[in-house]
């Protein structure tokens, strides 16, 4: 699964093996597991869960998903002044922040540390939000609602000859952050961007001032979505992000106001972590979760998330369907040793953003493994949904038979699948990409390395397929987060540190270099990552971005690069791993990039660095602009 496996606690660092630890204390089977255990996970597995995780008439307390639903701020309050005082008396401040914390979902702010009204360089006025008919713009995941992550010279006004001379204009830092994985959205010459503080932000795209932030309940990793809102009255544009405890906001651009908030899942693992879709009125949010990561404890009631796709109304949120990508509800099936009940079927998280197909009406996703064996055949698939009623047209299964936990390796449990699978489902958005020809394919980019083109008028007949893979790759995969199209050449990141260009006439490798020297290579860890000598994560997961003649790739190496479409020349490269002085005055640094992509508009490109959240990565908490200099 794109998000808990290699990437598991780089979906919520500090939020994942949720109940693992609670439930019975720390079995062998999770202390053999290299991932390590949150400190507000095992205080509250201590001190808190023998209520928490029992509650009863008697003692009327909240379970933990409804803990969880209540800021870090409240639970700190509850802890230090408030009602659970004297229950919380014997524990530290530093094991009270850490429960509130683990159970807010997001870093302690209680001074608004992070917030937009005490920062140093607070936008001296927030003049009147508009878009006009010619901005230019990178809106959401992909730029585009067919997520090609390709931007014409006119919007990203940046030329191949100007590339070489990129030189840094600003950087803003996260407060208290060490995740930078927020994707930025550029819309009427603001940047909008979520923080793992659970703040997101409204900046000046030119100067990097700070208009606006929300604080939302959790992190904001989403890419941020624009639109108007259809009203009376003058024009009004709305924002919507979700957060890592599956709500969705809409708030308003000019303002940062809360219009609607929305929790679209009650499962306590379950949450927001791709970028919405919007059309014609309605916002679509996919919801994935963290089970996968923790349910191999025998202790723990394996497995009952499945994932599933959301329509709200886009002016008032109000839910229009559900599909879930597994049809069948969970359904009690035997009893493992330790006595917990288990359960099937599980699973097909939707851990990226939807692309929307207006001709055929309707909306690609792909989704992750299955927890439970059997597998579902909608598991590992790109599935076609229609856009107004939420029935799943067709489904086009990548990779089958791929049942997997994080948590099964390396010493599998009872709750286990009996047969293991390979964990290469889909972190990446399926691509719609119209050819030079005038016909269209769906491109489908699973972690097997095995690109697809798949038909989208004849129920995703596979057109064509080709193996980037080199060797089969390990569970983190050879495709993470995507690659980027045009009419005529899809390019690709690969985690083995190459970086490929297919023709998409016909599937056949255009050219292929490699980026990083597998001289760098160690000891591959137990999950089969690709690691350097130093313990690092290697090559490139995060998503492609492409411009005409130039595609930016960003690496866990921190390094930025810019390589030419022809053949794969580097064109520039800059190191984001470094301390930088921000323009709000917060103290930051860059790191790893392997989740989102550069955006690019009117001249500036923008990447987050420092995408800690899963292991080996290099921790930063900082927003960086280049633009071209003379």
């Amino acid at each position: 699964m794109r998000g808990v496996s290699s990437i598991a606690w780089g979906i919520a660092a500090g939020m994942l093996n949720l109940f693992a630890f609670a439930y019975a204390g720390r079995s062998q089977e999770i202390a053999n597991n290299p991932l390590p255990t949150p400190p507000g996970q095992v205080v509250f597995g201590r001190h808190c869960a023998s209520c928490h995780d029992n509650p009863s008439t008697t003692n009327r307390a909240p379970d933990r998903r409804a803990l969880m639903r209540f800021t870090p701020e409240k639970i700190y309050g509850a802890v230090t002044t408030g009602t659970m005082t004297v229950p919380a008396k014997d524990l530290t401040d530093e094991q009270k922040r850490a429960v509130a914390e683990y159970l807010g979902g997001r870093p302690l702010d209680l001074v608004d540390k992070g917030s937009a009204e005490n920062m140093a360089n607070h936008c001296a006025s927030n003049p009147p939000f508009s878009v006009q008919s010619d901005d230019a713009s990178w809106n959401g995941w992909g730029a585009d609602p067919a997520n090609t992550r390709f931007v014409d010279r006119r919007a990203a006004g940046l030329s191949t000859a100007q590339i070489p001379r990129l030189k840094l204009k600003w950087a803003f830092g996260f407060p208290g952050g060490d995740t930078a994985y927020g994707q930025p959205t550029v819309v009427g010459g603001r940047v909008f961007v979520g923080s793992d503080n659970g703040y997101l932000y409204s900046l000046d795209a030119r100067t990097g001032c700070v208009y606006w932030s929300f604080h939302a309940r959790s992190g904001v990793r989403t890419a941020p979505v624009m639109a108007q809102i259809t009203a009376p009255g003058p024009a009004r544009y709305a924002v919507y992000i979700g957060d890592l405890r599956a709500n969705a906001y809409a708030l308003d651009a000019a303002t940062g106001t809360q219009l609607w908030v929305e929790e679209l899942s009650d499962h306590y693992t379950a949450r927001i972590t791709a970028a919405p879709a919007l059309y014609e009125g309605r916002v679509y949010f996919g919801i994935s979760a963290t089970e996968e990561a923790f349910s191999a404890a025998p202790s723990y009631p394996c497995c009952t998330f499945r994932g599933s796709i959301v329509a709200l109304d886009q002016g008032t949120g109000a839910q229009l369907w559900r599909t879930y990508a597994i049809a069948e509800e969970p359904k009690p099936v035997r009893k493992n040793s330790a006595g917990t009940q288990l359960w099937v079927p599980a699973g097909a998280a939707i851990w990226n953003a939807p692309t929307v197909d207006a001709k055929r009406h309707v909306l690609y996703v792909g989704t992750g493994d299955a927890y439970t064996e059997p597998a579902s055949e909608n598991s590992d698939a790109v599935l076609a949904i229609d856009l107004k009623s939420g029935e799943i047209v067709w489904s086009f299964q990548a990779v089958p038979n791929d049942s997997w936990m994080v948590g099964c390796v390396p010493v599998a449990t009872e709750n286990c699948p009996k047969q293991l699978g390979v964990d290469w489902d889909f972190g990446a958005s399926p691509i719609l990409v119209r050819l030079s020809t005038g016909r269209e394919i769906l491109l489908a980019t699973p972690k097997s390395g095995t690109v697809s083109a798949l038909d989208p008028d004849q129920q995703g007949a596979v057109l064509w397929s080709a193996n980037l893979s080199q060797q089969p790759p390990p569970n983190n995969g050879e495709i993470a987060f995507g690659g980027a199209a045009d009419s005529q050449r899809a390019y690709i990141a690969l985690e083995d540190g190459r970086f490929a260009a297919i023709d998409l006439e016909n599937g056949k490798l255009a050219w292929v270099i490699r980026l990083e020297s597998l001289e760098s290579l160690g000891k591959p860890t137990i999950n089969g990552e690709y690691r350097t000598k130093a313990g690092l994560r290697f090559g490139q997961s995060a998503a492609v971005t492409e411009t005409p003649g130039a595609v930016f790739t960003g690496g866990w190496d921190g390094i930025l690069r810019a390589l030419s479409t022809a053949n794969g020349k580097i064109l520039w490269q800059f190191d984001t791993a470094r301390d930088f002085k921000c323009v709000n005055g917060v103290v930051a640094k860059g790191g790893s990039m392997g989740g989102p992509g550069v955006t690019i508009a009117n001249g500036v490109v923008f990447v987050p660095s420092g995408y800690a959240n899963v292991g080996g990565g290099m921790p930063g908490n900082v927003l960086l602009a280049f633009s071209a200099q003379k």
